[in-house]
């Protein structure tokens, strides 16, 4: 396993930190809470997030008929994880941190899931791995949660999903949440990350976000608050919009 580097903050760490995990280091800390001075909402972002990937999961678990999950950037084991909210599925796991994968074992504990060390710029190995345990002939839901704002090119963002869902039959979903540049204090936010040492994080408009979904059609209400799929939740604004959508 690559030796893990405490002093350098990583953002599947600090986005732990965020959600109230253990799995983090002082450099992690430090990082996240530069954030929170100016964007204090992040820790409710971390809390709806999850509960946005809970509803997701249970809606194609249960009404879409979807088996097979692909959660790519799926960071540190929390709570309600995809397999634990869908525990009849079979889910593939992928990141590219070596302190994720070296808790892939606690996490798993006998699950039809498996992890795979792999960077979203590949998605061709990512689908070739994911081919050992998952059936790409049948319909799958491949999960982006919160990750695509490190890579700073819209266009090279697109092609990954682009490609990624190319190889996936037709019924698969896409899923895709990311933080947007929707008020003053979250871009902010993003610039006191990347100032701490951290990973700097592209937050896009929701139109953006939403081109990514070209050729799927959007499962109602479309591109939305994350906080407001499938329904109105919580009154408070996030900066975070996602959508669910289905290929043809």
């Amino acid at each position: 396993m690559t030796d893990l580097d405490e002093g350098v903050p990583h953002a599947a760490r600090i986005w732990n930190y965020w959600m109230g995990g253990t799995d983090n280091f002082p450099s992690d800390r430090a990082a996240g809470d530069a954030v929170v001075q100016v964007y204090p909402e992040i820790a409710l972002m971390a809390k709806y997030s999850r509960q946005f990937l809970i509803r997701v999961v249970r809606y194609l678990a249960a009404s879409a008929g979807i088996e097979q999950f692909l959660d790519i950037g799926t960071g540190l084991p929390t709570m309600q994880n995809t397999h634990e909210v869908a525990p009849a599925a079979r889910v593939v796991y992928v990141d590219n941190d070596p302190m994720v994968i070296a808790q892939a074992a606690r996490l798993l504990d006998g699950a039809a899931a498996t992890y795979v060390q792999a960077d979203y710029h590949d998605p061709a190995a990512i689908l070739a791995e994911a081919a050992h345990h998952l059936d790409l002939s049948r319909p799958v839901a491949v999960m982006f949660m919160g990750v695509l704002g490190y890579e700073p090119d819209l266009a090279v963002v697109r092609a990954i999903v682009d490609t990624t869902m190319a190889a996936t039959a037709s019924g698969s979903h896409l899923v895709l949440w990311d933080g947007t540049n929707t008020t003053p204090s979250v871009v902010e936010g993003a610039k006191r990350l990347a100032q701490s040492g951290g990973v700097p994080y592209i937050l896009r408009s929701p139109a953006e976000l939403e081109s990514c979904f070209a050729g799927l059609t959007l499962v109602p209400p479309g591109l939305t608050q994350i906080t407001e799929w499938p329904a109105p939740g919580s009154p408070a604004y996030i900066d975070a919009y996602g959508a669910v959508g289905r290929k043809p």
